[in-house]
């Protein structure tokens, strides 16, 4: 399963990537952001901490797709290891009008614990948010592979922020 999503998304990807492009003298790095996210979370019986880093490539003002990276530590107050996630991902953005972007992003992630075996856990996120300019998306996205024995997440719901430069 992982592997026909992970060929669709690419394939999805490299498409628009050559149907877009419009100008042979365009020059790639202008149509590259680098941005991404933070996760900071802490209450009474978990802490969370992540980073996120990504880079999507802009065909046009409508369509955008691009690789991210994740890590997030959780540590939980009855358990004296933290977890450790490593990820990577496929992102595809459309923006049908200005102010609204929707997002659909698979991700691979790896779930390291101390004493512990990993496991890997896949996700296919689809979301939509508000848009302020191109730089920043705010909204909310769902895993439709959410699996809650193997997820290191608590819903299969989940904030959007996303910051480009």
């Amino acid at each position: 399963m992982k592997n026909k999503l992970l060929f669709i998304t690419l394939l999805i990807s490299i498409s628009l990537m050559f149907s877009q492009q419009k100008d042979n003298d365009i020059n790639f790095w202008d149509n590259v952001q680098f941005g991404g996210g933070l996760v900071l979370g802490f209450s009474n019986d978990i802490t969370n901490i992540g980073i996120s880093p990504s880079a999507i490539y802009n065909f046009n003002d409508k369509f955008s797709s691009g690789i991210g990276l994740s890590y997030l530590y959780s540590k939980f107050k009855n358990d004296s290891d933290g977890l450790n996630v490593y990820g990577g991902s496929l992102i595809a953005l459309y923006n049908p009008i200005r102010e609204f972007q929707l997002s659909v992003e698979l991700e691979e992630s790896i779930l390291s614990k101390s004493g512990f075996e990993t496991t890997n856990v896949e996700s296919l996120y689809l979301g939509g948010g508000y848009t302020l300019g191109r730089n920043i998306a705010i909204g909310i996205r769902y895993d439709v592979l959410y699996d809650e024995a193997k997820s290191p997440y608590g819903s299969a719901f989940s904030p959007i922020v996303r910051v480009y430069f």
